[in-house]
């Protein structure tokens, strides 16, 4: 097995990430520096960064309802990161990120190649959250958000919203652009109160308590595995479709 999905699939980083450390000389095996494209045999000493490698036998996908003021990070020095929050007996990192003041559903999980592939997918993705504003969601709001919005050097894709309450609405992303909602929201002069977010693809809140978390369970993965494909060969026909125009 190459050493980039040896260390995948112990949920150490992502294949990328591997090989990013192995040209950095910070993977020894056998007590040499690692080279690229490396295979790996069972009882084979690996250390990365100085700390022994040891493939985790059971692989999970989490769904986690992040309370606020939790930070998507796995930085021990910062107080409320999630990694520490969970707890959890083997070694996992999240799937994309909500950010401090947001709160709702968080995929973490241990497999690299999973997270590989959705990130390769991920202009396909649907993205659920529930949103609050601090005054009245008009229709000309709702137009606006729909059609797309100026943030950070771009416009936003256009985007499926619908008004729920007086301030409230839902909207469903397919990207992922740095605090995305809250950006659109400003741009259109309203502030956002409370974000949560109730869908990955899937993947369903559900009324998973504030705080907790459950494995997904195998018919979940299957259609998640499933979309992912899906995603892929969208991707794949619209890249095909670029080059020839």
């Amino acid at each position: 097995m190459r050493l980039n999905k040896y260390l995948s699939d112990a949920g150490i980083c992502s294949r990328r990430e591997a090989d990013r450390l192995v040209q950095e000389g910070k993977i020894l095996v056998d007590g040499k520096a690692a080279v690229l494209g490396m295979q790996i045999e069972e009882g084979q000493e690996i250390l990365v960064n100085g700390k022994a490698v040891r493939r985790e036998e059971k692989k999970v996908l989490l769904l986690f309802h992040k309370p606020r003021g939790i930070e998507c990070t796995a930085n021990p020095k910062i107080k409320n990161n999630v990694i520490s929050y969970i707890d959890y007996p083997i070694r996992i990192y999240y799937i994309g990120r909500l950010d401090k003041d947001s709160e709702g559903l968080l995929l973490l999980t241990n497999q690299g190649e999973l997270v590989n592939k959705m990130m390769r997918a991920g202009n396909c993705h649907e993205k659920e959250y529930l949103v609050t504003v601090d005054k009245p969601v008009t229709e000309d709001f709702i137009k606006k958000m729909s059609k797309g919005v100026p943030v950070l050097g771009t416009v936003t894709r256009k985007c499926r919203v619908e008004k729920t309450g007086e301030k409230t609405f839902r909207i469903i992303l397919t990207q992922g652009l740095n605090r995305q909602i809250r950006r659109m929201c400003e741009y259109l002069g309203y502030r956002v109160k409370r974000l949560k977010r109730i869908r990955v693809m899937n993947l369903e809140l559900g009324d998973l308590p504030v705080g907790q978390y459950r494995e997904a369970e195998k018919k979940e993965l299957e259609d998640l595995k499933s979309l992912i494909q899906d995603s892929s060969e969208t991707t794949v026909i619209r890249k095909n479709e670029r080059r020839k125009r």
